[in-house]
């Protein structure tokens, strides 16, 4: 089904990521994207007549206290959460408030103030939405120390590796990549260059992982402010972004059928990429620049071959070639993704969608990749839940 109406991203912003040790609260640093993308808009908060706040780790009603160092308008706020998703899942719902017409301009907010140390369960006196999930990663792989995301995601691309005879250096070097595009980027948190062989040599977490590829705790930030195109015009906002089309979807059975690259979203994200592709009438080909979810730098890898970057079992050959980078086929987080910027949950899809709509407008400086008109966001998050959203230059 096409868009009712066209859906514009009239201003985006972010606050640089940083650790938890660095970092204000997560009222503050909502407070600062909200404003940098109003800003960016040159809009006045007055005009926002809903708005979605995406957060993991939080009170409920945060979202609210967030908005208030904004303003005290009475509008409705949303306070979403869908694990890592939760930045996209609140664009998810701020796109079809105004595709459908229930509000003309509307406000997608993702903070997070993340703790140190891997990520772990807040609530044990309850059923974990996690348990049928473990159950098949202990029944395919046992048990183990590490931790549990690592545990899955490693298992993941141990298991790719074992199917198509992968080198674990193909893995690690989607880390070096992701320091280099980092560099160019003052948001990153991680921006110096690693060698192939610091990232081969870091310790060990689980299967082809080592520290170096799993992304950090991290702090921070992202909005976006999203208008019909009629309401842009008449406020004289700008309508060169649009969102051409958007797709969230969720497991099913082949997650649960002990194939731990499905665990972890591959089937998911891949359902979400094609009915993207197909809405908006284009092929992978189309696209030149993708922030996609690297978590992990498994799947990162995994991601090229589910939103159909390269065809299954090429990845290796796509990364040795560099055709996830500058000079490629299609340049793969050029903000240096979550393995490098960071991943406060629920401020990474929105993080994404400003990169990506610099990127559409010209404006990423040094990242910047040549010839985009097109431009794909992937983003997961387990337990489950993907949105990719396929951004488009609007002349």
């Amino acid at each position: 089904m096409n868009m009712a109406r066209r859906v514009q991203v009239v201003g985006v912003g972010m606050v640089p990521f940083v650790t938890p040790r660095k970092s204000d609260t997560y009222d503050v640093l909502a407070g600062r994207a909200i404003r940098a993308a109003l800003a960016d808009a040159g809009a006045d908060y007055s005009l926002i007549e809903q708005a979605y706040a995406g957060y993991v780790y939080g009170d409920s009603t945060s979202g609210q206290l967030a908005l208030y160092q904004v303003g005290l308008s009475g509008i409705p706020v949303v306070n979403v959460n869908n694990n890592c998703s939760t930045g996209s899942s609140a664009l998810w719902l701020a796109r079809q408030a105004v595709e459908t017409g229930a509000a003309d301009c509307v406000l997608a907010v993702g903070f997070e103030q993340m703790q140190r140390g891997a990520l772990e369960a807040k609530w044990v006196d309850r059923p974990s939405p996690f348990s049928c999930f473990a159950d098949v990663a202990l029944d395919a792989q046992g048990s183990s120390d590490a931790p549990m995301a690592a545990q899955w995601f490693g298992g993941a691309g141990a298991a790719y590796a074992e199917k198509y005879g992968t080198p674990a250096e193909t893995f690690a070097a989607i880390a070096v990549k992701a320091r280099k595009h980092a560099a160019n980027n003052p948001h990153a948190v991680f921006r110096d260059p690693v060698s192939l062989e610091q990232v081969m040599t870091a310790p060990h977490i689980y299967g082809p992982l080592t520290r170096l590829q799993c992304c950090p705790p991290t702090c921070g930030a992202a909005a976006a402010v999203i208008t019909s195109e009629e309401f842009a015009r008449k406020h004289g906002l700008r309508t060169d972004v649009a969102i051409a089309a958007q797709a969230m979807t969720t497991d099913t059975e082949s997650a649960f059928s002990g194939d731990m690259m499905r665990l972890v979203g591959y089937d998911m994200a891949q359902s979400a990429a094609d009915q993207v592709y197909e809405r908006a009438g284009v092929s992978p080909e189309d696209v030149k620049v993708v922030e996609l979810h690297d978590c992990f730098t498994t799947n990162e890898l995994l991601s090229y071959e589910a939103l159909r970057l390269t065809p299954e079992g090429t990845a290796e050959r796509f990364i040795a070639d560099g055709q996830n980078t500058y000079g490629g086929q299609v340049v793969t987080n050029p903000s240096g993704g979550l393995l490098s910027k960071g991943h406060p949950l629920g401020a990474t899809g929105l993080a994404q969608c400003a990169e990506l709509t610099w990127q559409l407008r010209g404006e990423a400086a040094s990242r910047q990749v040549e010839g985009v008109n097109l431009a794909l966001q992937h983003n997961i998050g387990l337990g489950g839940a993907a949105v990719v959203t396929l951004y488009e230059k609007v002349d």
